[in-house]
């Protein structure tokens, strides 16, 4: 061959990753598609590439070749991506020497993340239409409101502070947008910016996630592998859901912001790499320093800069500005022709308390905009919960007491209501009350965590 692909794409007969490889073309990458362990080893025996992807419903028939492609002299960058991912296939994948897990269906930041991770220069297509261009920084956010200003304000603020700073919010308000946007605001910008799911990734494999491992650390460790915070040198290590990291890594977290030193697993020598923190959360930190599940001196680590996600609820004047966005998007990618959103629409989604915020507006309009009847979203594409929920006003205090109260007390008071409503009309099944509140399972049961709520009899 006169050039060698940067990618080759090995994909079983499960049939499940087409939007995965419509992913990869429209990224204008030199991609190989091959359909057999046979065929893939054929085509590397007269031909080289970057990195390979193993598209594929679960690893383990899969894992004698993975090793296959580690135990040469030249070990090949590999990312999986399981059409039915489990925590075994991630630990087999990250232990065997894989440079990335992604679970179905993959984001295309996720995708992008991987691909870098594994060496692969993404090409930009000269054909590429303006409107797909990814805006980055504050331009990404979405928002006018009074609370999203004051949220920018602080983004240009500390951009380029070398100071950690911890993003607070419930679910779906965007904090890992907040986070992006002080890396390229800021310095960094030019530098890679690095996420990382602490409640995302099993216990056993995040510290080898976030420090990496020497060859021969562990069973299936065939060579080194770099961690996140080497990886992210000259730019931004984004630890996301900070709180569920274990104790144990706490503490050399602590150490790592402190000294930016540390080894790798199964390691001796001592690793300097430069990069600042964003830390996110959508729990009280304070409370779990209290109950003894997060440590107090990591915690005034991290809190050095706060900056609030506000929730939806809180910059409902900013949802004209969503869906008109999310619309636009959506037409795009699902090749619709939604022309507008009638004025009822509009009143209601202003009406709505959005338990799920930003994300669960997202997720809604995704839905409206492929089921919808005509060219404008209409009442009758809205979701039924949505109706039902939406036909007055948002709870209102009758009057205002004189020392006034606590806004967020108040409002989570109400939520809490809302969610044990919905719980009771399902009979405590999660699944159904999160569609009823149309959001996650996920987030219905942190919030259920927070607001203690515990069926009186056996849970669903």
């Amino acid at each position: 061959m006169t050039h060698n692909p940067l990618l080759l794409l090995l994909l079983d007969s499960s049939g499940r990753s087409a939007e995965l490889v419509k992913a990869l073309q429209k990224k204008d990458l030199a991609l190989v598609i091959v359909r057999s362990e046979a065929e893939a080893r054929r085509w590397l025996e007269a031909n080289q590439c970057q990195a390979i992807l193993l598209a594929v419903s679960s690893l383990q028939p899969h894992a004698s070749f993975l090793g296959e492609l580690q135990d040469g002299a030249s070990p090949l960058a590999v990312i999986v991506a399981a059409g039915e991912p489990s925590v075994t296939d991630a630990v087999l994948a990250l232990q065997a020497g894989a440079v990335d897990y992604l679970e179905a269906p993959v984001s295309a930041s996720r995708l992008d993340g991987a691909l870098e991770k594994a060496g692969v220069s993404l090409r930009v297509s000269p054909a590429a239409p303006a409107q797909t261009k990814t805006e980055k920084g504050c331009a990404a956010i979405i928002g006018n409101s009074s609370a999203m200003r004051q949220v920018f304000s602080l983004i240009k603020k500390v951009c380029d502070a070398e100071t950690t700073v911890l993003v607070r919010g419930e679910s779906g308000t965007g904090k890992e947008l907040i986070a992006q946007a002080l890396h390229y605001e800021g310095v960094r910008g030019a530098g890679p910016f690095v996420p990382v799911n602490c409640g995302a990734i099993p216990g056993e494999l995040l510290e080898s996630e976030l420090f990496g491992h020497e060859k021969g650390a562990f069973t299936h460790a065939i060579r080194t592998r770099l961690g996140r915070f080497e990886l992210a040198h000259g730019g931004t290590v984004f630890l996301d859901e900070i709180s569920e990291m274990s104790p144990m890594l706490q503490v050399k977290l602590l150490r790592v912001l402190q000294e930016k030193e540390f080894e790798r697993i199964g390691g001796t020598k001592t690793i300097s790499s430069d990069f600042r923190v964003v830390a996110a959360t959508n729990r009280d930190l304070e409370q779990e320093v209290q109950a003894g599940r997060f440590r107090e001196d990591l915690y005034y680590r991290l809190n050095v800069i706060p900056i609030e996600a506000p929730p939806l609820r809180e910059r409902l004047q900013d949802i004209p500005l969503l869906v008109e966005h999310f619309v636009a998007r959506f037409n795009r990618l699902r090749k619709k022709k939604i022309k507008g959103v009638a004025d009822e629409v509009m009143a209601r989604l202003a009406r709505y308390p959005w338990p799920g915020n930003v994300r669960e507006l997202e997720n809604m309009l995704e839905r409206m905009v492929i089921l919808a009847g005509s060219d404008v979203l209409s009442v009758a594409d809205l979701p039924e919960r949505l109706l039902e929920a939406g036909t007055g006003p948002v709870e209102q205090v009758e009057e205002l007491p004189g020392e006034g109260f606590f806004l967020n007390d108040v409002l989570a008071e109400f939520e809490k209501r809302l969610i044990l409503q919905a719980l009771e009309q399902t009979d405590w099944v999660k699944n159904r009350a999160a569609r009823l509140l149309n959001v996650n399972r996920t987030t219905l049961i942190e919030k259920m965590k927070r607001f203690k709520l515990v069926s009186s009899s056996a849970e669903a």
